[in-house]
């Protein structure tokens, strides 16, 4: 096993990531095979290895020395605890201190056990195994708040919370964030028709179909009202937003479900309104925008070119630009996404 490479050492039947952090080599090993057979163990030696490979593999759990040379256990927890995406991991500190000021210490940088050296594998193997419970735990209180449980993507409450997170990050970057929004046409005639069970159908569908359309792991998809949905698109700019929005529309298109609710011929399909916002330019550095009237203006120009987008036929996709540029042109199913205009008209 190499210390620095987060290498497996075996399936686990939690299905769980635990990362063993210590500067010696012997600790790392004896700690690694106690837990081999409860999770899958990657580990690091020192500090800012360790948050590296917090940030990338996402651990379940971190045994954390606190008695490291340049960043040490303390400061490892403190920086981990900050992060926003990365603070609901538990750290369990393994020291040789005994006293119960140290131990105190540990609690107040955010731990959540604290092992004595030596370690000894039934205790070690009791306190992990709690812990990896706990956090499946959380981890299903986490998933059951912030998703929509009729579709499985994600609410309005995960919506609004990841809305502002990437407008942030956009400010910083200076990279676009484009935003869309999907409402199902004539819903409410689909419901009248077939029922509501029948529309709970369509529902999940549509939201299978529109998840499909986006293939990046960052891309959000959220029900955020009866059936109308919203896609969040990080360092997306008009073009690609065109794509993708061609894509939910071919989708939805591919289902072929039905929708004699308006017309015999008919089938469900979906109308998308896209807003773009670029936060970029030197002036925003000493002047930077309120990012709550920012995002009112993307939220506004999504639901504008939803608007148009239902006003003009449905079935489409029309863009807005956030700062007010324009109109782009309209986006139909299966046609060519170079014809997106990048114009106003």
């Amino acid at each position: 096993m190499r210390p620095n490479d987060g290498a497996t050492v075996s399936a686990s039947l939690w299905n769980a990531t635990i990362l063993i952090v210590d500067d010696d080599p012997g600790a790392v090993q004896v700690l690694a095979r106690m837990l081999e057979d409860l999770g899958d163990v990657c580990v690091a030696t020192d500090g800012q290895e360790a948050l590296r490979l917090m940030a990338s593999q996402r651990p379940d759990l971190v045994l954390l020395d606190a008695d490291m040379p340049g960043l040490n256990g303390f400061a490892v927890c403190e920086t981990l605890k900050a992060d926003p995406e990365l603070a609901d991991i538990p750290v369990v500190f393994v020291t040789a201190h005994h006293s119960a000021e140290f131990e105190v210490s540990g609690f107040d940088a955010g731990a959540a056990d604290y092992i004595t050296k030596p370690v000894t594998a039934p205790l070690v193997r009791a306190r992990v195994r709690t812990q990896l419970r706990i956090k499946r735990l959380s981890d299903e209180l986490r998933r059951i708040a912030t998703e929509d449980p009729l579709t499985g993507v994600a609410n309005r409450r995960r919506f609004d919370t990841l809305i502002r997170r990437e407008l942030a990050i956009a400010q910083r970057s200076g990279q676009p964030l484009a935003l869309m929004m999907v409402d199902i046409d004539q819903f409410k005639a689909y419901n009248d028709h077939y029922g509501h069970p029948a529309g709970d159908g369509c529902l999940r569908a549509v939201a299978v179909a529109v998840a499909s359309a986006c293939q990046r792991p960052a891309d959000l998809v959220a029900r955020i009202g009866g059936e109308e949905f919203a896609v969040l698109l990080a360092q997306t700019s008009l073009p690609a937003a065109a794509t993708v929005a061609g894509r939910i529309l071919d989708a939805v298109a591919a289902l072929d479900l039905p929708h004699h609710g308006v017309g015999a011929q008919a089938r469900v399909s979906v109308s998308v309104g896209v807003g773009v916002v670029t936060l970029a330019g030197a002036a925003l550095l000493a002047h930077p925008p309120d990012l709550a009237g920012t995002m009112d203006a993307l939220l506004a120009s999504a639901d504008a070119a939803l608007y148009e987008a239902k006003r003009s036929g449905r079935n489409r996709a029309c863009a807005l630009h956030a700062a007010g540029e324009g109109r782009h042109g309209v986006l139909l199913p299966g046609t060519d996404r170079a014809a997106w205009s990048t114009g106003t008209t």
